[in-house]
């Protein structure tokens, strides 16, 4: 009998380390209430669908145990939620989804904010940038546009952006120092205004992300010069009655050599734990496999990341950097 119950807690124990082998999840961390996604911007804009995206591909895929819910907080220009995620750390429950406002504001506010800070999750994908004219502008190429300026006082054309010392502004910066031109830089709070204002010809040029303009666009009311990326973006389906996005040149093929690209990222607060983090990078994986997040990426023409933990950190410690060199030469940072 002694022999048999000895053989029998052997087979049970076996069968438990077999199940723990086969289940590890089990003995990981999963969150026992509603996780927040901090969107550091205003209601509709780019994070805010993608935060949107990700909390319908969650709880439509029943990726988490707990509900998402999602929390703008835009103030500041972004600073705001930003500053939320300093002041939590340690709280598994919630991340931010951000783009390259974590080193724009730093550097042209002087916010005290510093990505290092935070815990890296992964990037979800990068967004584009695209040189938009309205759709009976005389150009067809990005040469012509640059020909026509130089035969213009400097500053005649005006080119719409998001914001101040952002992206927009950055990119319209590094395009006048290439180039040899001068537009007048217009900030409007977002890139859908900066689409309207570029159908009105109130502007005349506008760099918008896919996204921003795509409704214009396929309405045959602007056009499309060329993508500023290394490759053409890879979404053959037509968008125009003739065009895909794969049909916009690069810049660099128009004689603009640059490359602008945003990134969407994942952040936890400091000071969570490995598990904490192991469950979020391993949701971020899980999403990129829904259908939500692939038709998601099409609609917006987004270029698709797979860059989680230290590869996250490499790029944007050189992403950093390549921001701070565009910002100095543009005389955009903050001296006091």
């Amino acid at each position: 009998m002694l022999k048999g119950s000895v053989l029998g807690r052997a087979a049970v124990l076996a069968a438990c380390f077999s199940s723990l082998a086969v289940f590890p999840a089990l003995a990981a961390w999963a969150p026992t209430k509603p996780i927040e996604i901090i969107v550091p911007a205003g209601a509709g804009g780019a994070s805010d669908q993608m935060a949107r995206m990700i909390q319908a591909a969650v709880q439509n895929n029943k990726l988490a145990p707990v509900p998402v819910v999602v929390t703008l907080k835009g103030g500041a220009n972004g600073g705001e939620g930003l500053m939320d995620m300093l002041a939590s750390p340690g709280d598994p429950y919630k991340f931010v989804i951000s783009n390259s406002a974590i080193y724009t504001l730093p550097i042209a506010n002087k916010l005290p904010f510093d990505w290092r800070k935070l815990t890296p999750v992964g990037i979800m994908a990068f967004d584009n940038f695209v040189l938009w004219v309205p759709a009976d502008a005389p150009y067809k190429t990005a040469q012509d546009l640059v020909a026509a300026m130089k035969q213009q006082p400097a500053g005649a054309l005006k080119m719409g952006g998001t914001g101040s010392k952002r992206e927009d502004h950055i990119l319209t910066a590094a395009i006048e120092r290439l180039a040899g031109v001068k537009f007048s830089y217009i900030p409007y709070k977002s890139g859908g205004e900066a689409a309207t204002q570029l159908v009105g010809n109130h502007i005349q040029v506008n760099v918008n992300n896919p996204s921003e303009n795509v409704a214009v666009w396929r309405a045959g009311q602007v056009k499309a010069l060329c993508v500023f990326d290394a490759e053409p973006m890879n979404y053959p389906t037509k968008v125009t009655n003739d065009q895909s996005w794969k049909d916009i040149p690069t810049c660099k093929s128009q004689g603009i050599d640059f490359n602008w690209i945003m990134l969407r990222a994942v952040f936890l607060p400091a000071g969570v734990t490995a598990d904490q983090t192991a469950f979020y990078s391993d949701l971020v994986k899980k999403i990129a496999q829904t259908t939500e997040f692939k038709e998601y990426m099409e609609k917006q023409a987004l270029k698709p990341s797979d860059l989680m933990a230290a590869d996250m950190v490499k790029f944007l410690e050189k992403d950093e950097a390549v921001y701070k060199d565009l910002m100095t030469q543009a005389g955009f940072v903050a001296t006091n």
